[in-house]
């Protein structure tokens, strides 16, 4: 995902007075900035930052509305229509068959030793942003037994 792309999106969900669409998009947009300049890219903001901040802002969204208290329903739609917004924009992300079809074909030699500290050190570098952390863990946990 572009920056450029989600500033349009914004732009249009502006003139759509969509504000729902248009407060997820800035709120993207912003971090994806702030990250920009932690990291010192300020001018040259790659797509995998601006994907990567999206599953960040994800995963805050969904942390939100799970613990959000049963009583705040109106507060838990308000969640539940940005994450759905902020979703459309994030990378997709591999299903638990096809990190064991990844694991199983890239570290055969390593799943052998059944190390579940070496095998989730090697493994979370090559699939960071391509796969949810949980969803690794349970894949090797299952494999090492």
């Amino acid at each position: 995902m572009e920056v450029e792309a989600l500033r349009k999106d914004m732009v249009a969900a502006m003139k759509a007075k969509d504000k729902v669409t248009k407060e997820a998009i800035s709120s993207v947009i912003a971090a994806v900035k702030k990250t920009a300049i932690d990291e010192g890219c300020r001018d040259d903001i790659s797509s995998e930052l601006v994907d990567r901040v999206i599953l960040k802002e994800l995963k805050t969204v969904k942390e939100q509305i799970d613990t959000c208290p049963e009583s705040r329903d109106e507060l838990r739609k308000e969640y539940q229509a940005r994450y759905d917004v902020i979703s459309r924009y994030a990378p997709k992300q591999m299903d638990a068959a096809e990190v064991e079809a990844y694991l199983k074909e890239t570290f055969a030699e390593l799943l052998a030793t059944k190390n579940k500290g070496q095998i989730m050190k090697a493994v979370m570098g090559s699939l960071k942003g391509k796969a949810d952390g949980k969803v690794i863990n349970q894949v090797v946990t299952r494999l090492c037994s």
